[in-house]
């Protein structure tokens, strides 16, 4: 009896809990958020009326603009529609992913960050399984706005290859904001405050890059604001995208926009780890 009461305890010590992979967390995490979007779809579908008024107004009111001299040879945009575009896609998807970390403070309030921390979960396969929830809509978003811009009269002369550089480029961009506002929201803990400075930083990210604007028809301190702004960055590569030209610093400002999302997500980890050790 002693020898079988040994050898079980042996194999006790021996044995290994189960315990699902990382990328099982993440998708399971990912399943959760996506089940979440389903049931309240009204948010992501509503994001989509921002762009349509400023495509429709926007390039209403100033569609005059593309036949100005000094547009097209700063430019050579067939029309305002064509230069507008690409500058609405990523506006929507930096406004949509700076709304990213309102779901984790959710999730704080209603406990379900507890219960996540709790658990053997890996902590970056909890960002990584929200940041491709966000990630798929920003895609959806991406494509409706390419969509309407086409309704609205802009033609992708760059082709489906161009297309799909574009894309990349919105889903870099959206990465790098994704990761930022759940960094904040995991910090401040607050609605308000994650509010608060998502507005302070998207307008001016806007306004301060070529996304309704071209550069040369811009103050010249916006210029050089500009020049190193990552939304002014992802504007022109994905305009590069769309009409098959690209900036001549494409490949520097594409280095930079992955620089940046693997930087905001190493401070998206970090900071839900930070969050665990003061709960």
């Amino acid at each position: 009896m002693s020898t079988a009461l040994a050898l079980t305890h042996h194999e006790a010590r021996h044995t290994r809990v189960g315990r699902a992979g990382w990328f099982t967390q993440a998708a399971q995490v990912l399943r959760r958020w996506l089940i979440s979007s389903l049931r309240q779809a009204w948010g992501p579908v509503m994001s989509l009326i921002q762009p349509v008024i400023w495509i429709v107004l926007f390039g209403a009111v100033f569609s005059t603009l593309g036949d100005l001299p000094q547009f097209s040879a700063a430019t050579g945009a067939g029309g305002y529609i064509d230069y507008l575009v690409p500058g609405i896609l990523m506006m929507t998807v930096l406004y949509s992913g700076a709304w990213a970390g309102t779901g984790y403070i959710d999730d704080i309030g209603s406990g379900v960050m507890d219960q996540y921390l709790t658990s053997p979960v890996h902590r970056s396969a909890i960002i990584s399984g929200q940041l491709a929830q966000q990630l798929i809509i920003n895609l959806a978003q991406s494509l409706v706005v390419l969509g309407i811009g086409w309704l609205a009269g802009a033609r992708y002369s760059g082709g489906l290859g161009g297309m799909l550089i574009t894309l990349g480029v919105a889903t870099l961009l959206a990465t790098i904001f994704c990761c930022a506002s759940t960094a904040v929201a995991l910090i401040s803990r607050s609605q308000i405050a994650l509010i608060s400075l998502s507005q302070l930083i998207v307008l001016p990210a806007t306004f301060l890059s070529t996304t309704m604007m071209p550069a040369d028809l811009m103050p010249v301190w916006v210029q050089d604001v500009a020049r190193w702004n990552p939304m002014n960055w992802a504007v022109e590569l994905g305009r590069g995208g769309l009409t098959g030209e690209y900036p001549a610093a494409g490949w520097w400002q594409a280095g930079g926009l992955a620089v940046l999302a693997a930087l905001a997500f190493l401070w998206a980890v970090r900071s839900i780890r930070a969050y665990q050790r003061s709960v």
